[in-house]
């Protein structure tokens, strides 16, 4: 199943099911969230309904998405350590063992959701703004303390996410040793759909699934990867997400960035120098994962920087 959460021509938001290009949408008042919660039966409810009496169904070609889900709790992780071990070993810096023992996370920024085709602004302040290509796996029941083997059934199916960071404020905060903060506060896209985990399955790989990830700016291909990059399993993070607290339904638990993912990466490679440019005002940043549809979106500028006593 694939299902979005649009804005209807009369202004409400709807969950719907994609059939066919098309959306079948369920009446008012019910969201994605609303499906989950249970071992699939809501939402295998709700897709006889859309397919069979819906509420609506409108192309999906030039509908207006929002994310398919607005999680609870948001986490990245670092997955893909090759990701890390490209920008370290640019810098002469050996992989600290750590990154191998724990899938290492952050939470992000709830508030800070948006869907697949809105306009991002460049966080205040920043010079070094970029996109991230991530993916994002929707969990579909809560749970806690779970086992890495059990855990991926939590999982109901997976979603792109961006996590667009501000290269310079990032750096300069994390000197402290705290965060990232501001370096990632300001925009988290998610979409188009979220793509239940059977459609998936002929993909299905030791510990992901061998998806094709791409990272575009203005049409030129910047990112290239496979999910099942991944050094860490699906299983193994929802696990360590839930240790001693709750998975939730909704929650979005990320994968962190695929090898050559961001512009940061061709920086620590080429040195400023050589380096192409950050993300500047008018450029367009498409993310596709295959299976998972694409997402489209133009860099605005960034709004004024109120500053503190300090000048920060």
């Amino acid at each position: 199943m694939r299902w979005v959460t649009y804005r209807s021509t009369d202004g409400t938001e709807r969950a719907g099911l994609v059939i066919d290009g098309r959306i079948h949408g369920l009446a008012p008042g019910t969201s994605v969230i609303d499906l989950l919660g249970d071992d699939g039966q809501r939402m295998a409810e709700a897709a006889s309904r859309a397919t069979d009496d819906p509420g609506e169904v409108i192309d999906l070609a030039g509908a207006n998405l929002s994310a398919p889900v607005q999680p609870p709790q948001l986490r990245d992780f670092l997955t893909f350590l090759d990701h890390l071990r490209n920008v370290q070993a640019a810098a002469q810096i050996a992989l600290d063992p750590a990154w191998e023992e724990i899938p290492a996370f952050y939470f992000a920024n709830v508030a800070a959701v948006i869907g697949p085709y809105d306009d991002v602004p460049i966080s205040p302040g920043s010079e070094w703004f970029d996109y991230e290509l991530e993916v994002a796996a929707i969990i579909g029941k809560e749970g806690s303390d779970l086992h890495p083997e059990e855990a991926d059934d939590h999982i109901v199916g997976f979603t792109i996410f961006n996590d667009w960071s501000a290269r310079d404020l990032q750096r300069y905060e994390m000197k402290l040793s705290l965060g990232p903060s501001k370096g990632k506060d300001s925009a988290n896209t998610l979409g188009p759909m979220l793509v239940t985990k059977d459609e998936l399955e002929p993909y299905r790989s030791e510990n992901s699934y061998h998806l094709e990830m791409k990272g575009f700016v203005n049409d030129e291909l910047m990112s290239h990867g496979w999910m099942d990059q991944m050094d860490w399993s699906w299983g193994e993070i929802v696990s360590y997400a839930s240790r001693g607290t709750r998975v939730l339904p909704g929650d979005a638990i990320c994968s962190g960035t695929v090898p050559t993912g961001c512009l940061f990466e061709h920086f620590a490679a080429k040195g400023p120098d050589d380096f192409g440019g950050w993300l500047k005002p008018g450029d367009v940043v498409r993310l596709e994962v295959q299976e998972l549809g694409a997402t489209r979106q133009e860099v605005l500028p960034a709004p004024p920087v109120h500053r503190l006593r300090t000048g920060f």
